[in-house]
């Protein structure tokens, strides 16, 4: 067989690959010497393959076929130039496929792994010397040799059939390895499959990059091909860092293809400019942070989205064309990375989110700071200290009004059912202009010291006319009412208030004791004037068989009342006199007011 020619047969032969099984956990892992052995020199292991060979040391005759020695005409790999560890690597796998053929017939192997199979065919190729026990450690040393690296965890997914030779293979769940994320380096899980649209990204920045994979592409049936694959979910996690965009896709293959695809990333000056203008807007920077990339943003003057040809895919297929179907399925479901988060793209230029979120805030804040500066200050409210505490003259105030000559007649106002009477409006109404006018010409109110009992008899005798009419007598008993009082007591003390004012109302209501002088020498003047002696009683005069009555005020004056005969019922009469003879002259002519 051909694998009697390569290293991992000549390593088993001459017990490397046991020795580094027998170290186990401690000394070098199984992996390494698998991988020692195959990156041993075509002259070292033909050498070693010698001194190991059957024949050197028992004498035997070596068969040629089963040793692996090249018949004649045959050229070794080594004689043209050296063994390559990819060659070796493949004879083993063909080997053991070959041996998986011939096990399923017999039915009794068929379900051995790949690296099993290899072990046999080694040790039946090579080394049949080699007992039962060594060529089992060997299947476990070589077991885990050509598995990928998985940093997912949980149950792997099952072996996928290879379309080429039929054998199940290992794929590992997924390759990403998010614990290594950071503001430079992210990682996305693999997108869910979707169903065909004639469209595949749904912004318009997302289909400006499918539109510079689909321009700058020389195949359209691989773009059709990997539009397929992205659409089935064939592409695993996506790692994305500055410049370069990073995936394995799984093809007709078991195993997975490693995928590139990079980008130019920004210079100091592209991102400069690119900064510049995103802090020139507001809107900007809202767009970005609600995920959104603005067209006026894309535009201005950094190339942000990349045109036909910028995208340069690199895949580990043997398919050259550019792209492969599974650089153009990770560009595929790139776009529908850059729909959903434009700082992807951002990230693809060189600077990731929070560092770029953190230099356009330390550029708005200084835009923000230098605007204010090249403002002038704006004027703080108020009156600056030095012009509140300078001296300064006030302006004269504007001479007064003149004073009219008397208060104006109040409009008339309409009766209606249920509101208030009419002619006590007109009557509050007119005592309040003649007040206003009484105040504007001489700056005094004297009736706003009176009491409320002083107020109202002042409001009824301020009513024009003698008697007591229906409308007075209703004008009496609302003050009346008001002022606690009936109206025959409103109606006496309207009497006195219009013989003397309030001081004719304080003779009526407040009986006092003057002083000796004047009111001692009023009975000899009455005596003198051919009148009967009065009776005195504190400031009061009684004519003896009653009807006439003088009153002796706080004002100096006498105030004369009278009475019918044989009652004690005094009524204010004339008009008060210093003289109480004067004050008795003209009595007897009008009849006191009654309610």
């Amino acid at each position: 067989m051909a694998l009697a020619d390569g290293g991992v047969a000549d390593a088993v032969a001459s017990g490397e690959v046991l020795d580094a099984a027998s170290q186990g956990a401690g000394g070098t892992r199984p992996g390494d010497a698998v991988r020692a052995a195959l990156r041993r020199p075509a002259g070292s292991v033909s050498a070693d393959r010698h001194s190991a060979e059957p024949g050197a040391s028992t004498g035997r005759p070596v068969d040629p076929v089963a040793d692996g020695t090249p018949a004649a005409g045959e050229r070794r790999p080594a004689e043209s130039g050296g063994v390559r560890p990819g060659d070796l690597a493949r004879e083993a796998l063909r080997a053991a496929r070959a041996e998986a053929r011939r096990g399923e017939a017999s039915g009794s192997r068929a379900a051995r792994t790949p690296a099993e199979r290899a072990v046999d065919a080694v040790a039946r190729a090579g080394a049949g010397d080699v007992s039962r026990d060594r060529a089992r450690a060997v299947r476990q040393v070589l077991a885990g040799a050509f598995r990928m690296p998985s940093d997912a965890s949980g149950p792997e997914p099952q072996p996928e059939p290879d379309v080429e030779s039929g054998v199940a293979a290992h794929v590992p769940r997924s390759m990403a390895a998010p614990a290594r994320d950071g503001d430079h380096r992210r990682t996305f899980p693999a997108l869910a499959p979707r169903p065909a649209a004639s469209r595949f990204a749904e912004t318009w920045w997302g289909n400006a990059w499918v539109a510079a994979l689909e321009e700058g592409a020389l195949d359209a049936k691989r773009l059709a091909r990997g539009r397929s694959y992205a659409e089935q979910g064939s592409v695993d996690a996506i790692t994305v860092t500055p410049g370069l965009v990073l995936a394995y896709v799984r093809g007709s293959r078991p195993r997975p293809y490693r995928v590139q695809v990079r980008l130019r990333t920004f210079g100091a000056d592209d991102w400069e400019r690119f900064l510049d203008a995103a802090v020139e807007r507001p809107a900007h920077i809202a767009a970005l942070l609600d995920k959104e990339m603005p067209e006026s943003l894309a535009e201005c003057g950094v190339p942000l989205l990349p045109g036909p040809g910028d995208l340069d895919p690199h895949c580990t297929c043997p398919d050259r064309g550019h792209p492969c179907k599974h650089a153009a399925a990770l560009c595929y479901q790139t776009a529908r990375l850059l729909d959903a988060d434009p700082f992807v793209l951002l990230l693809l230029r060189g600077r990731g989110e929070r560092e770029l979120l953190d230099a356009l805030s330390r550029r708005n804040a200084t835009r923000a700071a230098r605007a204010a500066q090249e403002r002038d200050p704006a004027p703080l409210p108020g009156v600056r200290a030095t012009e509140a505490l300078a001296a300064r003259r006030l302006p004269p105030l504007p001479p007064p009004s003149a004073t009219p000559a008397h208060p104006e007649q109040p409009p008339a106002y309409p009766s209606a059912p249920g509101g208030p009477d009419a002619f006590q409006l007109d009557q509050l109404a007119t005592d309040a202009a003649a007040r206003a006018h009484a105040l504007l010409a001489t700056g005094h109110d004297e009736i706003g010291q009176l009491t409320l009992w002083q107020d109202a008899v002042r409001l009824a005798a301020a009513r024009p006319g003698t008697g007591l009419t229906a409308a007075t007598r209703s004008l009496y008993a609302s003050l009346a009412s008001a002022a606690g009082r009936t109206p025959a007591d409103l109606a006496r003390a309207v009497a006195a208030w219009r013989q003397g004012g309030p001081d004719g109302l304080t003779v009526l209501e407040e009986p006092w004791d003057p002083p000796a002088g004047r009111f001692d020498r009023a009975r000899p003047l009455l005596l003198a004037a051919d009148l009967p002696a009065f009776r005195p009683w504190r400031n009061h005069l009684t004519h003896p068989r009653g009807g006439l009555q003088l009153r002796f005020g706080r004002d100096g004056l006498w105030y004369a009342y009278e009475s019918e005969p044989g009652r004690d019922d005094w009524w204010p009469r004339g008009t008060p006199d210093p003289d109480p003879v004067g004050a008795l002259t003209g009595l007897g002519g009008d009849d006191p007011e009654e309610p």
